[in-house]
């Protein structure tokens, strides 16, 4: 989603914005000072362990939903649903759910129905479309790494392409499109970050979104997901 650098489309060879910003940007925003910390933070985003497990886990509770009564899902049947299972699972591990993880889980339904909503209106999500997961957050992040992890020189061109193929195959496993990635990705960020002011956060995204959807040599148009 970084599409600032124009025609480079993210080329693995640009260096962001400089080897000592780059750097200082990595130990600021992710605690990466050398080598290692920012392999730990690489396999971190590749694992997936950026994304919080309760979005997962409503999104995965929709997703049964869906193919067990196809089509669209009700919003009540999907918090009701997302209560019981959230209930279940506390007692077979021998606890209780507390009410505030309850009402938790159902706020965050809410959010991510009303992010939806946004994202139909703005074109990021087709009408009759929905969010499949968010781990295109920490994808795409991991992505950034590589390409970071090359402009502060803890890696190399060529390992830094091995990993974005790597990030390619889960991103693969996981959506059936460069659309669904992207949902998926502006969902988690917005949901980081954003805290349902549509601001910067999102309407960065929404710019990107536009530009590779529409530029005759973007990714989207020029590269097949499959």
């Amino acid at each position: 989603m970084n599409v600032s650098n124009g025609a480079l489309w993210n080329a693995m060879g640009t260096h962001g914005n400089g080897y000592f910003l780059e750097r200082k940007s990595l130990e600021q925003w992710w605690g990466v000072t050398d080598q290692n910390s920012w392999q730990g933070a690489l396999d971190g985003l590749l694992k997936g362990k950026g994304v919080r497990g309760l979005w997962e886990f409503v999104l995965e509770i929709r997703s049964s939903l869906s193919q067990q009564f196809g089509g669209q899902v009700d919003p009540g049947l999907w918090r009701e649903t997302a209560e019981r299972v959230l209930l279940h699972s506390a007692t077979e591990r021998g606890g209780t759910a507390s009410e505030a993880e309850v009402a938790g889980v159902k706020q965050l339904i809410g959010r991510i129905t009303r992010y939806e909503g946004r994202f139909r209106a703005d074109g990021i999500l087709a009408a009759n479309s929905r969010v499949r997961s968010a781990l295109a957050w920490d994808y795409g992040r991991a992505s950034c790494m590589a390409r970071w992890g090359v402009g502060a020189r803890f890696t190399d061109i060529p390992e830094a392409e091995q990993e974005v193929v790597h990030v390619s195959r889960l991103s693969k496993m996981t959506y059936n499109s460069w659309e669904e990635f992207a949902a998926g990705y502006i969902l988690g960020r917005c949901l980081h970050f954003d805290d349902e002011q549509f601001g910067h956060w999102y309407t960065q995204m929404l710019h990107a979104h536009q530009v590779l959807a529409t530029h005759a040599e973007s990714p989207w148009r020029t590269i097949p997901w499959a």
